[in-house]
């Protein structure tokens, strides 16, 4: 099946429902027989997520910067933890890792490195998918401000149409599986 790199938060947020979507799209992930990549925490709603993809028998993949694993913010009950010298190598190893790439809550560091993705396939360096879960309406200013930049004539209408969202994770697994399916 395919492997999904999830940009997500270090943090837990203050609405519990984004704890929650993190773990139920951990759990879909693995019951769909699908791998999960991401920076490889242990803390926030990273953690959640992998611990929820472990206990649903799935395979994690861990991506860290040393100086991380260095403060203490390793999980290291994944199937794997890859460790690298800094940020660069970790989305480039998540990249190479992955077969889609999903945004759910988080902050800057979400952020950057889900539209370095996104810009990446923009630019043909990739055909993989790219999600965004909207939970709780999370991103739903940043998804209206992607419309208006297609409005405003800064963005084409086919890429924002690339960009897969959804409200529910197994929703957002489903439109992307669909997405690999297509080739």
């Amino acid at each position: 099946m395919a492997r999904f790199c999830v940009f997500l938060g270090s943090r837990e947020g203050r609405d519990p429902r984004f704890l929650a979507d993190a773990r139920a799209l951990g759990e879909a992930l693995a019951r769909r027989g699908h791998s999960l990549v991401y920076g490889g925490a242990r803390i926030g709603m990273m953690g959640a997520l992998a611990d929820a993809a472990l206990a649903a028998g799935g395979e994690v993949v861990g991506v860290m910067p040393d100086h991380l694993v260095e403060r203490e913010q390793a999980h290291h009950g994944l199937t794997r933890l890859i460790r690298v010298r800094n940020m660069h190598e970790r989305k480039a190893s998540m990249a190479a890792h992955a077969d889609a790439f999903l945004m759910l809550p988080g902050g800057i560091g979400t952020l950057e490195e889900f539209f370095e993705a996104w810009t990446w396939h923009y630019l043909g360096l990739h055909d993989k998918p790219i999600g965004v879960l909207d939970s709780e309406g999370f991103y739903a200013p940043l998804l209206a401000f992607l419309d208006s930049t297609v409005e405003q004539g800064f963005l084409n209408a086919r890429t924002r149409a690339e960009l897969l969202d959804a409200a529910e994770p197994l929703e957002l697994i489903e439109r992307v599986e669909a997405r690999l399916a297509e080739g």
